[in-house]
């Protein structure tokens, strides 16, 4: 049985992105979504994605009313913003602390994309 993920952010621009496609990448059906969404998807992280053969360029910032339809979730990730992203109906609920990506150098952008790889795999492993 597929597993159903939900990653959230404040934006869903870039971390909540990227995990959702690592998660897709892997079969599990996948969702992201932001608290306050900024409406589109950074294009650094479409480029750091595009890197890997993933075309992020797909996907769209979405609000969390847009995805609350598909609740109750096997597991509800947050990634590092706390409050601001408020409760969804799920099995688990886990706090990732993930920098924030947003203005990092290429380099830096990476090392966090492959941050969240290993801890999508880690997470499909656990649930």
């Amino acid at each position: 049985m597929n597993k159903k993920i939900l990653f959230v952010c404040v934006e869903n621009s870039n971390r909540s992105q990227m995990a959702q496609a690592f998660a897709l990448m892997q079969g599990a059906e996948a969702y992201s979504a932001g608290s306050k969404p900024s409406g589109v998807v950074n294009p650094r992280a479409i480029r750091a994605m595009w890197e890997l053969g993933y075309d992020l360029s797909t996907h769209g910032s979405k609000s969390l009313d847009e995805v609350k339809a598909y609740a109750p979730f096997d597991a509800v990730v947050t990634m590092g913003c706390g409050d601001a992203c408020p409760w969804m109906p799920a099995k688990k609920h886990i706090d990732w602390q993930i920098p924030d990506p947003r203005n990092m150098e290429p380099s830096e952008f990476n090392g966090v994309r492959d941050l969240i790889s290993r801890q999508v795999q880690q997470l499909l492993q656990e649930i």
